[in-house]
């Protein structure tokens, strides 16, 4: 997944978390939230490991 469409996907998941929250749908928007925040630490690497496969990155 290239970085701009990640962002579009994280920046997504987040507007629907924001809209779930604004319209009273907490549980709803506590999913989109937390599915945003794994999808913005997972670090999806194809060179290393099999398909379907990612890590969490190096953390500095």
């Amino acid at each position: 997944m290239s970085d701009l469409s990640k962002d579009i996907f994280i920046g997504g998941l987040f507007v629907m978390g924001l809209v779930g929250f604004i319209s009273g749908e907490f549980i709803i928007s506590s999913l989109f939230f937390a599915t945003a925040a794994i999808a913005s630490n997972a670090k999806v690497s194809r060179n290393d490991m099999k398909p379907g496969l990612f890590s969490w990155g190096e953390f500095k």
